[in-house]
């Protein structure tokens, strides 16, 4: 179990790595921890977009690899032609992580030096994947059953089951993770039973 009184990052501050698998409720989780607790919340989505804004070097590069058709009348990304490409070919979904998340890193590393709160919150779907557990002092996991995950992505992104099931796959499977956190939050019934179980791994965490 991890000690919340020696943080095992170089900085003073007890961070929150929030991840579980696509679609489970980390929003749901960060939003409460935001709303409820007033903590700041950094978000790994976020930056993730920043890094392919218009003009970004790493969205000149995909355009480069794929084509300018990957891009929009408007010169944006077209993300849902990328996530085509990227949930159906392993090497290619590697290639694109290898380009932006260096860049979430970095933008993590600044906003946590700049805040002076006793703690903050990152929200890093592929905390795991992308090897940024160093950053972060505890670990939340937001876990549901996998019939449940899959209602829940097909509806939010109005996918076919073989799309979600695609994207679900591309990650590590949630058992694992819910194996290597510090507080497995279950989001498997109601709201108010999951803003229970936040409430008591912050109660932990404070303690």
């Amino acid at each position: 179990m991890t000690d919340y009184r020696l943080p095992i990052t170089n900085y003073q501050k007890r961070i929150i790595g929030l991840t579980g698998g696509i679609s489970t409720g980390k929003s749901t989780v960060s939003q409460y921890l935001a709303n409820e607790y007033h903590l700041p919340v950094l978000d790994a989505d976020i930056y993730a977009r920043e890094a392919v804004q218009l003009g970004s070097p790493i969205l000149n590069a995909i355009a480069q690899r794929y084509g300018m058709n990957i891009l929009q009348a408007d010169g944006t990304l077209d993300r849902q032609q990328l996530a085509r490409i990227i949930f159906n070919n392993s090497t290619e979904k590697q290639w694109l992580e290898r380009q932006i998340h260096p860049y979430v890193r970095d933008r993590f590393e600044q906003e946590i030096d700049k805040l002076s709160v006793p703690i903050v919150v990152l929200v890093i779907p592929l905390l795991f994947e992308a090897e940024m557990t160093d950053l972060v002092t505890e670990i939340w996991v937001v876990s549901c059953s996998p019939q449940q995950q899959i209602n829940r992505l097909i509806h939010r992104d109005n996918l076919t089951v073989e799309q979600a099931q695609a994207r679900i796959n591309s990650q590590m499977p949630l058992s694992e993770k819910c194996d290597r956190a510090d507080v497995v939050l279950d989001n498997s019934s109601t709201l108010e039973e999951l803003k229970q179980q936040v409430d008591l791994a912050i109660k932990k965490i404070k303690g």
